[in-house]
């Protein structure tokens, strides 16, 4: 069964009111108006037009352009193992385009780095497509140079569960990297694409950051040493992939702490716990959320708890995701949730120097570097 939190998002999020925030610059922080700002791990969709509607209104743009990001990393689907991994991806692959071709004034498919600062310049939003398992290529290795000609930028190799590339984050076995996972990090390197340890189990990170050539990242997760959640990572792994030339997002997301309600100081401890493990050269945020914040109202309640109850049905929620859990950390739940981010840090003594490569900086390195010039 296949669960596409993406595509509920977009019905179900929308933009809260930011008050005054967004009407006036708040001191100190013009440097976030001139950085490149990236999401390395989130999702785009207007909340406020129907589903089917491919072209992006003039509300969800307005307040995409007041989030001041400029590159979201999206997901192609599926996760998961299911009959037909591959059809399910050149349908997801083939909606994906669609929506760029709908929107060539506002959003820009990403293929290097040099994209992300033409999105910059020209005031697009930059749209990096990548995949959050690698059940859509098993075997088929060949698959990843389809992928790429496609806009695919970023290979996630395993999701919760496990396939055949090795254990996600919820096989209790913990058995590792696979034989054919080690051929599929060799592939992703020589492909030039940028691979990606999320969800993995402890043991198949902690392998495959070891046995990967080329700097790599865990796009979005958070410190086990604060919260020993199965999607969190340890300090040693968080350190392997830093040494490797790579980079740990952060995600806004309820594994933060054990209770599932994290407020925005459980957040920023995690922060700093991972750039003090890392250095501030090999940390970045993935929200694992999306710019636009989501809407609490019944309605989107609603759909909330039906995605929550999909995925527990399809056997991929991770321990602590429930019916009233929502997949987000909610002081940050707002349209300038990127900039009050930012400068709760910066109060905390973060130099803007420091910020920039946080907010953006250290994304876009590795980018270059695992993408080529």
């Amino acid at each position: 069964m296949q669960v596409d939190r993406r595509t509920m998002m977009a019905g179900a999020a929308a933009a809260m009111v930011a008050g005054p925030a967004l009407a006036q610059k708040r001191a100190g922080m013009g440097w976030y108006d001139r950085a490149i700002i990236i999401d390395g791990l989130g999702g785009i969709g207007d909340p406020y037009s129907p589903e089917e509607q491919l072209r992006i209104g003039d509300r969800a743009w307005k307040e995409m352009v007041e989030t001041g990001v400029t590159v979201v990393r999206d997901t192609v689907m599926p996760v998961g193992n299911l009959a037909d991994t591959w059809g399910e991806y050149q349908k997801d692959i083939a909606n994906k385009q669609n929506i760029l071709n709908a929107n060539p004034d506002h959003l820009l498919l990403i293929r290097s780095a040099a994209d992300i600062l033409k999105a910059k310049r020209e005031k697009k939003f930059g749209v990096l497509v990548g995949t959050q398992d690698t059940s859509m290529i098993g075997p088929e290795l060949d698959r990843l140079a389809q992928m790429k000609k496609d806009g695919v930028m970023t290979v996630q190799l395993t999701y919760n569960n496990r396939n055949l590339s090795g254990d996600g984050s919820l096989e209790p076995a913990n058995a590792g990297l696979s034989k054919l996972g080690k051929a599929t990090i060799e592939r992703i390197e020589a492909e030039k694409l940028l691979l990606d340890l999320s969800h993995g189990g402890a043991k198949t990170m902690a392998e495959a950051a070891a046995y990967a050539k080329r700097p790599l990242v865990i796009s979005h997760t958070g410190a086990r040493a604060l919260a020993d959640h199965p999607r969190n990572t340890a300090d040693e792994t968080i350190k392997a992939v830093a040494d490797k030339g790579g980079v740990v997002g952060v995600y806004f997301m309820p594994f933060l702490t054990l209770d599932s309600h994290p407020k925005g100081e459980d957040l920023l401890r995690h922060v700093e716990h991972i750039a003090n493990i890392a250095g501030e050269d090999h940390v970045g945020v993935g929200t694992d959320n999306g710019p636009l914040p989501q809407r609490l109202d019944a309605e989107a309640k609603e759909k909330l708890r039906k995605w929550a109850l999909d995925r527990i049905k399809a056997g991929i929620a991770a321990p602590g995701e429930g019916v009233d859990v929502y997949p987000m950390v909610e002081d940050y739940n707002s349209v300038d949730r990127y900039r009050r981010f930012a400068a709760d840090l910066q109060k905390r003594g973060w130099s803007e120097a420091r910020l920039e490569k946080l907010m953006g900086g250290n994304f876009l390195r590795v980018y270059r570097d695992a993408w080529g010039a």
